[in-house]
């Protein structure tokens, strides 16, 4: 099956590979003739929102020296021709001649930004001033680090003005691999980001996806086929995730769903345990078994979870285990940790036992050497107690880093949440809300990634990369049942999203299809 423009995104090496493929294979300047209809189209549909109409709206391009420019430059061209009225602002020494001459022939006039004091500026500032939408062309994917002058200057008023922008393929500023912006007052903001063939990592992750708006993703024709997993990055969309959140069928007990087992919460902090518990029975699984501290809890909030204190049993028929989520680090908790890392099943390590697992070296070995699946869900903290560095700017090549350093699928928690395996296959999912941040929501989603991986388990064994996925899927219902919780601007606890897990996965399942 072919990939989905929407859902997968490619660093520049592997975008620049994939475009000169098509470009080969197409008569020249083609592929920008694609890229600027695409510019164009969704121009229009922002005129109209804006404005209610194209003929007569103000639009106004920031242009670059690269290929970015040359879409915005022949997108304003057309345009023009339906009766828009288009300046180019040129912020470089240099611009694509065609594209120029196709604007000039359009009736399109030109402005050179040129040194910002000058009166140049002064006119570009005028013209953002009374612009309708502005068309970001300034840098493409090769560009890195904050904008120089005088597009510095420009990004700076129009934002200030708070004209609606459009930016080309990614907003200038942002570096396409890790969203990475050096300084966000030297950047593009913009309203949305009409992607050109293929989403780029930036556009999901780091700084760069509080700056893109929202996304538009262009086909512009290129072949997406025969990629290596390694080289891709996967946005979970609700297609995706219904995949891994599949209904029963008939003849199925719930044995054959999956039992998920817990080692979670604790005299201290029981509330861990029931949240978990509850993440856990609102996922796929048939059947939850509880085992510690907090099993009186566990009991009371969910009278169909099988609860026991001690660790007795946790060598118990379980597909899965979870262990973490408020646990505590004492003697008891490292030897849950043992006790579970010792079963074949994957196992999901949360929140404590993270903590364990860094500083205690017999319990780092007992799971590193682990031959079955294991599941980390470092926040950043966690991840520098893992790895031993802070995350940096580069989230996603961080997170790739651990995944393979200890041989686990790791979940890193941020406004976008990234999933990677040890195989380098990396997954994201931006469903989430901010207000998905509050305590004891780490605690349901490691509930419901093990209710995922058990039912899962229990059909066939599952790998590391299939695991990453699952676990993607997890963190994505899990972000849009914070959504559904915050409703028309909701504060929400975890209790919330909890409640309204089973709402997210209906909605999800809703978009299941035949042939995936």
């Amino acid at each position: 099956m072919r990939p989905r423009p929407a859902t997968v995104a490619l660093p520049v090496a592997v975008v620049r590979a994939v475009e000169s493929s098509a470009m080969s294979a197409l008569p020249d300047g083609m592929l920008m003739q694609r890229a600027a209809t695409a510019v164009a189209l969704s121009a229009g549909t922002m005129l109209r929102e804006i404005t209610g109409r194209v003929t007569g709206s103000r639009v106004v391009l920031l242009v670059g020296s690269g290929d970015n420019g040359g879409d915005a430059l022949f997108a304003g061209a057309r345009l023009a021709t339906r009766g828009a009225r288009v300046d180019a602002v040129l912020v470089a020494d240099r611009w694509h001649e065609q594209g120029a001459e196709a604007l000039r022939r359009s009736g399109g006039r030109f402005v050179s930004a040129g040194d910002p004091l000058a009166h140049d500026l002064l006119a570009a500032a005028e013209l953002l001033a009374a612009a309708d939408l502005v068309v970001d062309g300034i840098l493409g994917i090769g560009g890195h680090g904050a904008l120089r002058e005088p597009a510095a200057s420009l990004a700076a008023i129009a934002r200030e003005i708070d004209v609606s922008v459009l930016s080309v393929d990614l907003p200038s500023g942002v570096d396409a691999d890790t969203g990475e912006v050096s300084d966000p007052m030297r950047a593009i903001r913009a309203d949305r980001t009409v992607v050109l063939g293929v989403l780029k990592p930036g556009l999901l992750i780091g700084a760069g996806s509080a700056l893109a708006g929202d996304l538009e993703v262009a086909d512009i024709g290129l072949n997406l086929e025969g990629l290596d997993p390694c080289d891709t990055v996967m946005r979970v969309d609700h297609q995706a995730a219904a995949r891994a959140f599949v209904r029963p069928v008939a003849g199925d007990d719930k044995y054959s769903r999956g039992v998920v087992g817990l080692s979670t919460g604790s005299e201290l902090y029981p509330g861990a345990a029931v949240l978990s518990a509850g993440g856990a029975r609102h996922g796929i699984a048939g059947y939850v078994r509880y085992f510690g501290p907090a099993h009186a809890a566990v009991v009371a909030a969910w009278p169909d979870t099988v609860a026991r204190p001690g660790r007795a049993g946790l060598g118990g028929r379980a597909q899965c285990w979870v262990v973490g989520s408020g646990r505590g680090t004492d003697e008891d908790a490292r030897l849950a940790i043992l006790d579970a890392a010792s079963q074949a099943g994957p196992l999901v390590l949360d929140a404590d036992a993270l903590t364990l697992i860094a500083d205690d070296p017999d319990v780092r070995a007992a799971v590193s050497s682990r031959a079955g699946v294991t599941v980390i869900t470092p926040h950043d903290g966690e991840f520098a107690r893992l790895a031993g560095v802070p995350v940096g700017a580069d989230r996603l090549g961080s997170a790739r880093s651990l995944a393979r350093a200890w041989g686990a699928v790791v979940l890193l928690k941020g406004s976008a949440t990234i999933v990677t395996a040890p195989s380098g296959a990396a997954y994201v999912t931006v469903a989430a809300p901010p207000e998905l941040a509050t305590a004891g929501s780490g605690d349901v989603l490691a509930g419901l990634i093990g209710s995922v991986l058990a039912h899962h388990q229990a059909r066939a064994v599952i790998d590391h990369d299939t695991a990453a996925r699952l676990v993607a899927a997890a963190a994505h219902v899990h972000g849009v049942a914070g959504a559904l919780a915050v409703g028309p601007g909701r504060a929400i606890t975890s209790t919330d999203v909890l409640t309204a897990l089973p709402a997210a996965v209906s909605q999800v399942r809703g978009w299941a299809r035949a042939d995936t």
